[in-house]
């Protein structure tokens, strides 16, 4: 049998060549006022991280984010373009001015970080790429795929990482390119590709929108590290700092067990611990440092919630995807996520 794989990341090589003149990088957080919203890019559609609910609103794990930093910039998580885009387009939409943040499930690389011209503002999600194929295949591991057809989706991570895994493993493969995410999947669905490689998240995601879910396995390979998270142009310090601590306050608030519930009590001096106060405003004068309103975390905690929530809520265990926490568990429950103290 001739294997056909379709690879598919939704990460972008640092070989992309951009074109275009990048607007002035000093003043986005005036230019976001200016505009009267915050314009995010987002993925073309992935599950749980960003799609469209019923009544055609973005939704998701990458969307919650966006969320929540037009709600510490702007006072309201409404106030926002979303800008979908491919892994081909993302990067020159944020380079031109096109948007002021991207936030889609995006690798933080060397090139990427200081060729490009970006500042990776942290990690959001820590995955790794992995394989996906029917169970009628009888093919147990990924170092089973000799001879392969692979659809690629181009501009991405995942052409890098599967010609290391092939050429490790001596797999012979013949490369296909694939444009999107639902190109990707379609292509895997209606059977012109046997296998499909992607970050482990993103597997999730696709399978979760199968029928036959069960007539597909994960094999146990994973082959590359893929930090994601959202990131910012280079140049202007003070947007990066406020995109990075938004991301902080999300995290921090998890640890220290403020809610979407409980962020407005808590705000009101309903609590004795210091760094819960710093971080909602009641104590010091950290809004005033990055420029933005003293209740700036509790804006962005409420419109969303927490890490925990914003997990649990559109990729956890007790969604479609069902993504246990793994690494992305707080560093004292067993993971590595960790955030910076409000001090």
């Amino acid at each position: 049998m001739r294997l056909k794989i379709l690879a598919h990341a939704a990460v972008v090589t640092g070989m992309l060549v951009m074109v275009g003149t990048a607007p002035s990088q000093s003043a986005t957080l005036d230019d976001v006022r200016a505009a009267g919203e915050l314009k995010c890019g987002i993925n073309t559609g992935l599950a749980g991280f960003a799609h469209t609910d019923d009544q055609g609103n973005w939704t998701g794990f990458d969307v919650a984010y966006c969320r929540a930093l037009a709600a510490a910039v702007l006072g309201d998580s409404s106030k926002i373009k979303f800008v979908h885009l491919t892994g081909k387009t993302r990067f020159p939409a944020l380079q031109s001015g096109e948007i002021d943040v991207l936030s889609r499930n995006t690798t933080w690389t060397l090139s990427r970080d200081v060729d490009l011209g970006f500042t990776f503002i942290g990690v959001n999600y820590y995955d790794g790429q992995g394989f996906i194929g029917r169970k009628s295949l009888g093919v147990m591991s990924a170092k089973e795929l000799s001879g392969a057809s692979i659809c690629i989706q181009t501009g991405t991570t995942t052409e890098l990482n599967l010609a290391d895994f092939a050429r490790t493993n001596n797999i012979d493969y013949e490369p296909v390119p694939i444009e999107t995410n639902a190109e990707a999947r379609a292509a895997y669905e209606a059977e012109r590709c046997d296998v499909y490689t992607t970050d482990a998240s993103g597997l999730a995601a696709t399978k979760a929108t199968f029928e036959d879910a069960d007539q597909h396995m994960v094999y146990p390979e994973i082959v590359s590290k893929e930090p994601l998270g959202p990131l910012v142009r280079q140049g202007d310090d003070q947007w990066a700092d406020i995109a990075r601590w938004v991301l902080n306050a999300l995290i921090i608030a998890e640890e220290l067990g403020v809610t979407q519930a409980n962020v407005e009590e808590m705000a009101a001096g309903k609590t004795d611990n210091p760094e819960v106060n710093r971080m909602l405003g009641t104590e010091g004068s950290y809004g005033e440092m990055l420029g933005l309103d003293a209740r700036w975390a509790v804006q962005a905690i409420a419109a969303e919630g927490n890490y925990a929530e914003i997990f649990d809520r559109y990729i956890g265990p007790d969604t479609k995807l069902g993504l246990g926490r793994g690494l992305n568990a707080l560093y004292k429950d067993g993971g590595i996520l960790y955030a910076p103290p409000f001090r």
